[in-house]
């Protein structure tokens, strides 16, 4: 079978809390990281599940092209790897007339699904 890939990019949620989900994943069958996804009540987990069917509905149109069968559900997440994306810089009043900084973080993801 072949490795079919999928990213998303500039996800508005820190790459730190991206990670804690993505680690639940890595490794686990396509069905079993579904499910994990789909009861998962992290803010992230939609993303990681609408970037997991993407790399699924990839592989089964490269599968389609080859005029292959392909069993989706056996493969396995072989790699996912969350980037860090673009910072969006803002700043805070704060006391004496001054300014802190506030750093609002995005993610870039990439998930690759293999046989």
């Amino acid at each position: 079978m072949a490795n079919a890939k999928a990213s998303a990019k500039q996800i508005g949620i820190p790459p730190r809390k991206v990670r804690l989900v993505a680690d639940q994943i890595r490794g686990k069958r396509v069905a079993a990281a579904r499910a994990i996804l789909q009861f998962t009540e992290k803010s992230c987990a939609p993303v990681l599940r609408k970037v997991l069917e993407s790399a699924v509905a990839n592989a089964e149109t490269a599968a389609a092209e080859k005029r292959e069968r392909i069993d989706t559900d056996a493969m396995v997440v072989t790699r996912i790897e969350i980037g860090e994306g673009m910072k969006l810089k803002r700043f805070q009043p704060s006391c004496r007339g001054r300014a802190l900084p506030i750093r609002k973080r995005s993610s870039h993801i990439y998930l690759e699904i293999g046989g």
